[in-house]
């Protein structure tokens, strides 16, 4: 948890120098998702370094089957819940599909209303050294850029679905020299998604900026989960590298069948719910009935 140096219970603000004096000391960077404000303050709370408004939302909160749906007025909606509620924590933004890809230019005015309209901190966006003319064009702009690469859900289906990437030679130089290639275009941090331990090593120990993991081994210098994956939220399937930490979807569960339970049992709303009424009154009330 950060703190600042002279009040031991006062949180310190995440800055990226701050953070890549994590890396530098070996100390791991703690990140999540959030969508909103309530989950935003817990996490804030709790000290999170980094809070991700990922395009993930789409499926998380909007019930797409993918991340391509998500508008940017949809981005910029949830992620200026999420910064109010994480005043200290580094928040991103995530740049929806087709708001960078088109130019440069369209890159710049769509990352800079992001900045400006939610209050987020820095922007992230998918792709490899296909994508250094728009992070040089941020980057010029000072609009901090975290780069994501290895599955990029954006690019799904032109990757043959969600799957590992990085597992041949080709496919692993490929992921290496790209997390190079963003480093020098601007990056200050970069996302590795689902690729083998060996190759996230390599780029992490080769890299001079923090290097976040989600499917991509304990060697990076820190780890991102999506926070409905973590806490349980849905049931069924969920991705090799999720690790669970609560089931919500059956306290929730539980908790909502009770109240149907007591509301159909008329249990509730009991006597200790209710607002009261002096006697004398109600009785004025009926005498004019």
């Amino acid at each position: 948890m950060a703190y600042g140096e002279d009040d031991p219970t006062k949180r310190k603000v995440v800055t990226i120098p701050y953070l890549k004096e994590k890396k530098a000391k070996g100390e791991p960077i703690t990140m999540l998702t959030a969508y909103d404000y309530p989950m935003a303050v817990i996490e804030d709370n709790l000290g999170i370094d980094i809070i991700l408004c990922g395009d993930s939302l789409g499926m998380t909160v909007y019930g797409y089957k993918g991340t391509v749906p998500v508008t940017m007025d949809q981005i910029l909606a949830h992620s200026g819940a999420v910064k109010r509620g994480a005043p200290h924590s580094f928040v991103i933004g995530d740049m929806p599909f087709m708001s960078y890809q088109v130019s440069a230019e369209n890159a710049l005015i769509n990352a800079g209303r992001l900045m400006k309209e939610s209050g987020v901190d820095a922007v992230k966006l998918e792709g490899g050294a296909e994508m250094v003319a728009p992070i040089r064009s941020l980057a010029r702009a000072g609009i901090p850029i975290m780069g994501h690469i290895g599955l990029t859900p954006q690019s799904v289906s032109a990757l043959g679905g969600f799957k590992a990437q990085g597992r041949d030679v080709e496919g692993a130089l490929k992921l290496i020299s790209d997390a190079k290639t963003l480093e020098e275009a601007g990056c200050f941090a970069i996302l590795l998604e689902a690729i083998p331990p060996e190759i996230g090593k390599i780029i992490t120990e080769r890299a001079k900026i923090p290097i976040i993991g989600i499917g991509a081994g304990v060697y990076t210098d820190g780890q991102v989960l999506v926070v409905h994956d973590a806490l349980g939220f849905f049931g069924g399937h969920v991705a090799k590298f999720v690790k669970q930490y609560a089931n919500l979807n059956q306290v929730i569960s539980d908790g909502l069948q009770n109240y149907i339970t007591d509301v159909t049992q008329r249990t509730f709303p009991a006597p200790e719910h209710c607002y009261g009424m002096d006697s004398d009154i109600l009785e004025a009330i009926k005498s004019k009935l």
